[in-house]
């Protein structure tokens, strides 16, 4: 009777016999189990390490145009015909352009690398997405994910009386620890010309009775400890407030003090955010493993970085901060030998279409969008990744979230496929994210 099964089939039934009697054969050799095997098959590669030992994290909040800063397309008209805003310039990344108003990072750009095919699924919402950013994995009902920087905190030595982790901006639930727990936590700033509120001591506070207020202080914690032995929650915030005493004090809050400086120095950062990326500066110098820097706190353009209908008349104006304190933040952190010990990011929660909308503007786009590496001992002067001619779809090397995730992860030396444990449940550090391979030695 004949074979009726498809030629496929049989293909693979002949492939599945051969690897068998292959793999039988093998077992047969002496000191070879059937658990060594399976061990070899499933033993992952080993992670590739950058030199970072820090993160800059720029966060444009509001969903950054990516066709009209890092991956800019031919022109449109700013009514019906689809295309970018403004003129392209070249950069040192050879046959590589960006926007015109990038034209002092532009020279620069052999230091980094620009991811041009980053993507999600989530785009009619920005908290949602910029959750997505943060945590690399879809909001779940079950257990609370930690954001990028509480992974660092949590993975990276902390240095005594340094926070590991400093968020420039409004608190946020997307910069949340997770099941961390509030060790791995954040301390946040809205201001850069005075430390966090809550470390400064008020002036009619001696040193004396400074001493006597953590006395009680620890007595009363002690106290409450003991009658909740055993409460994980309590004991991490026990913790945390005797670190957050240690912070208060002359050295951490002496970083905050831009004015130590040379004036030339602050002045090349330019404004309110270029101010904030001198004390990220200053802080991963001092020993903070994760600093975030918010653009979104002062709405020169109206609107921010989500350019709808008017906002995006003024879009350059925030491109131009983005570009000096970008460019400025490279040569300082390269004077002071530390580029390669710090990893820049620019990060946004999604991209913004070709298309303009009928104020002019721009709606929302995930399914292609752009992200900046710098530093960090990567291999840079290139580009990942490549989208279509109007910048709707990634053509060539998709990076998802969590290969992004991984990238920075495995540039700081963190294993991101490292398991960390939410209770008694493993919790992988990404989201089955794998590293960008060419960007490492």
């Amino acid at each position: 009777m004949p074979n009726l099964r498809p030629p496929d089939q049989q293909s693979s039934r002949r492939h599945f016999l051969t690897q068998v009697g292959a793999g039988a054969a093998v077992a047969a050799l002496p000191g070879v189990t059937v658990r060594s095997l399976l061990a070899a098959d499933e033993a992952p590669a080993k992670p590739p390490r950058g030199t970072a030992e820090a993160c800059i994290f720029l966060w444009l909040g509001g969903g950054a145009c990516h066709i009209d800063t890092f991956d800019p397309k031919e022109k449109g008209d700013g009514k019906k015909k689809p295309g970018s805003a403004y003129d392209p310039i070249p950069t040192a990344i050879a046959g590589a352009q960006v926007c015109e108003h990038l034209k002092r990072s532009a020279p620069l750009l052999d230091r980094a690398v620009l991811v041009r095919s980053l993507h999600h699924d989530v785009v009619d919402e920005h908290a949602a997405a910029t959750n997505r950013v943060h945590t690399g994995r879809p909001t779940s009902g079950t257990i609370a994910y930690p954001s990028i920087g509480s992974l660092v905190a949590h993975e990276l030595p902390r240095r005594d009386s340094i926070p590991p982790y400093v968020v420039m901006g409004y608190p946020n639930v997307s910069r949340n620890p997770g099941f961390l727990g509030a060790k791995c936590g954040y301390l946040y700033l809205t201001e850069t010309d005075v430390g966090p509120n809550g470390l400064t001591r008020a002036v009619d506070v001696s040193d004396s009775r400074q001493a006597r207020r953590e006395a009680l202080l620890a007595q009363a914690r002690d106290q409450f400890l003991k009658r909740n032995a055993g409460d994980t929650a309590i004991e991490n915030y026990a913790a945390v407030t005797v670190e957050g005493l240690k912070l208060a004090g002359p050295e951490f809050l002496s970083v905050f003090n831009l004015k130590n400086e040379a004036t030339t120095l602050r002045e090349s950062y330019g404004g309110e955010f270029g101010q904030r990326c001198l004390l990220a500066r200053r802080l991963v110098q001092s020993g903070v493993r994760f600093v975030e820097v918010s653009f979104n706190l002062n709405f020169v353009n109206g609107t921010g970085w989500d350019t709808h209908n008017e906002g995006q008349k003024n879009q350059h104006l925030l491109i131009d901060q983005l570009d000096q304190a970008f460019a400025a933040l490279l040569v300082d952190l390269e004077q002071h030998k530390l580029l390669d010990k710090t990893l820049v990011v620019i990060a946004t929660e999604f991209g913004r279409p070709p298309e303009f909308d009928g104020g002019g503007g721009r709606g929302h786009h995930a399914k292609a969008f752009s992200g900046v590496l710098a530093g960090g001992g990567l291999r840079s002067g290139r580009v990942i990744g490549e989208t279509d001619e109007l910048g709707k779809t990634n053509v060539r090397h998709p990076v998802s979230i969590p290969d992004f995730h991984a990238t920075i992860f495995a540039a700081l030396g963190i294993n991101p496929a490292k398991e960390l444990y939410d209770g008694q449940r493993p919790v992988p550090i990404t989201d089955q994210g794998r590293p960008i391979r060419e960007l490492f030695a």
